[in-house]
């Protein structure tokens, strides 16, 4: 190789080892900002979108994106040696210094849609978003292709530096598009269609995970450079650096300040989607852009991201547990358009042209077209046949457990959020097999000397119940009077001893399945009409369907007033 050079070579492979350490950044996000439940899937979804993303790049999409539709199968050989022009790199280390940059695109669509798709229909949209959907539109930025020459006025071809359009815009829409298909996770709307939040589990895993990506996108922006040999690669490399680590800066305070002045108190969460959204929309413009332009671009993107969350979840309906269509897709647009407005050539506010502002608004309008038409179709034909989304009683369960067979992410396996299919291993009653409602939901009653329960004025029935029939049981019970009640999450079984599954192998002998225990006390609510509308809810004629535990209550006092017996039941008071 004739104009090979070593510097370039080793920092291009920084480079890309540094974007690929930001596979951990986002799996810890997507994890810190989601429920523990679904820890694990979340892992295997980021591991698997590199590891598939990886080889269908290989065989497909890297051919598409440096020769086209003429890349495809041997355009470029990429099974013996390649037959790219890739300057002073060799060639397979300029294939995978793009791989990784394929695969970050691929992996924000994950966090949109987060806690509620199939396993498998993930990996499906990921292998067609590496082999086709990113290559294509690369090709026409980054590959030679028509955005890379589009000419209006006196400016010609397209600026995406390091991928504010080529990833992460197209990350963004792609994971709107995604989540807007699948709908949102249960319970994230009331029925008048006011978004309620649902907390992540870990917000110190989400911070690391951000400190993970600030550090990534060192790698991310700089080594675009594609060199590191020349006196102005070196200054374009320091400009890059300085830029981006700035838009970053501004982008975290003015998060912070706004989300203080918006909601009362600096929002933490907000502040380290903050970051991110800095990162992304300088991305394309961090060698276009001086770093004065850069703090701008920075302050706004800090406060774009707030708007933009806020209207995807409350305008649009949309859920997205980590603010991915905010982070990658608004500001990911923004930064593209920024290069146009801010860029110290042929930039509307440095030299007063809006030639440039024209073709960077062209590039990311026929961008977004294209990924919005064939990611729609694509997410359609999955539903259609493998289906999109879980089952609710997967996604109340945990997408560990049922997915992936995985009592808990955390504390050594301790049993937390779930287990696997709670009919497998029974060994008696089967989903079609049906059995009398008196068996299916038996009823144990636990007074004193087992007294009749007409003989005590108070009553605790105590529903133990499988997750995903709460709501149910909840109007239920409102139907026949009930207006309080205590609930609480439990882990438990049966004489069954759960379903009995394997972990690496082993037999687990007993496994704690996820429950609900639902309790209420009663005197002039008649005991059986609340037996009643509980079976009414609960009855499947299946195994899990729950049991019910009566209790005699002896006295019952209020605290406030000092009111016993029956009268201490009555009121607005709450536990």
């Amino acid at each position: 190789m004739e104009n090979f050079n070593a510097l370039d070579t080793i920092w291009l492979i920084l480079g890309a080892v540094l974007v690929y350490w930001m596979q951990a950044g986002f799996a810890m996000v997507e994890a810190g900002f989601t429920r523990a439940k679904n820890a694990g899937n979340i892992i295997m979804k980021n591991l698997m979108d590199f590891v598939l993303g990886s080889i269908a790049y290989w065989i497909i999409g890297y051919g598409i994106m440096f020769g086209g539709l003429n890349g495809i199968f041997g355009g470029i050989d990429l099974f013996t040696t390649g037959s790219y022009d890739t300057g002073t790199v060799p060639f397979w280390v300029h294939f995978m210094f793009n791989t990784v940059f394929c695969a970050t695109s691929a992996t924000i669509v994950s966090g949109a849609m987060a806690e509620r798709t199939k396993f498998i229909s993930y990996l499906v949209y990921s292998l067609v978003i590496s082999a086709f959907i990113y290559p294509i539109e690369a090709h026409w930025i980054w590959g030679g292709g028509w955005l890379s020459e589009l000419t209006i006025g006196s400016w010609s071809g397209f600026h995406d530096y390091a991928g504010s359009t080529v990833v992460h815009m197209v990350g963004g829409i792609s994971a709107l598009i995604g989540a807007k298909i699948l709908g949102p996770r249960i319970g994230k709307y009331d029925e008048n269609g006011k978004a309620k939040a649902i907390p992540g589990h870990n917000l110190t895993i989400g911070a690391l995970g951000v400190f993970i990506l600030w550090m990534g996108w060192f790698g991310f922006n700089p080594a675009s450079s594609y060199g590191l040999s020349t006196y102005e690669q070196g200054c374009d490399v320091g400009n890059v650096f300085m830029t981006t680590n700035i838009a970053a800066c501004t982008a975290t305070l003015a998060t912070m300040i706004f989300t203080w002045v918006k909601y009362g108190k600096p929002d933490v969460s907000m502040t380290l989607n903050g970051s991110l959204a800095g990162l992304v929309a300088i991305t394309a413009g961090c060698s276009a852009v001086d770093p004065w332009a850069a703090a701008i671009i920075g302050l706004c993107a800090g406060i774009i991201i707030v708007l933009a969350v806020e209207f995807v979840d409350n305008v649009l309906k949309i859920d997205d547990p980590v603010g991915a269509v905010g982070v990658h897709g608004a500001c990911g647009l923004f930064g593209s358009i920024c290069v146009g407005l801010f860029g110290r050539d042929g930039g509307l506010f440095t030299t007063g042209s809006f030639d440039r502002t024209l073709v960077q608004l062209v590039g990311v309008a026929s961008v977004a077209a294209f990924v919005i038409v064939s990611m729609t179709i694509v997410f359609l034909i999955i539903k259609a046949t493998i289906g999109l989304r879980v089952t609710a009683e997967e996604e109340i369960v945990g997408l560990d457990a049922l997915e992936h067979g995985l009592s808990s992410s955390y504390a050594d396996f301790m049993p937390m959020p779930g287990a696997g299919n709670l009919f497998a291993g029974s060994g008696t009653t089967s989903p079609s097999e049906k059995v009398s409602e008196d068996l299916a939901v038996p009823v144990q009653v636990m007074t004193e000397a087992a007294a009749p329960v007409g003989d005590v004025k108070m009553h605790k029935i105590e529903i133990i119940c499988k997750m995903d029939k709460f709501e149910v049981l909840k109007k239920s019970l409102e139907n026949v009077g009930i207006t309080g009640m205590t609930v609480v999450n439990a882990m438990g079984c049966g004489v069954q001893k759960g379903n009995l599954k394997k972990y690496r192998g082993a037999e687990v002998q007993v496994t704690l399945l996820p429950k609900i225990k639902v309790e209420v006390v009663v005197a002039k609510v008649p005991v059986a009409d609340v037996i009643g509308a509980a079976k009414k809810a609960l009855y499947t004629g299946n195994i899990g369907d729950g049991k019910i535990f009566v209790y005699g209550i002896d006295e019952c006092v209020k605290v406030r007033t000092g009111e016993s017996g029956i009268s201490a039941l009555q009121g607005d008071d709450q536990f």
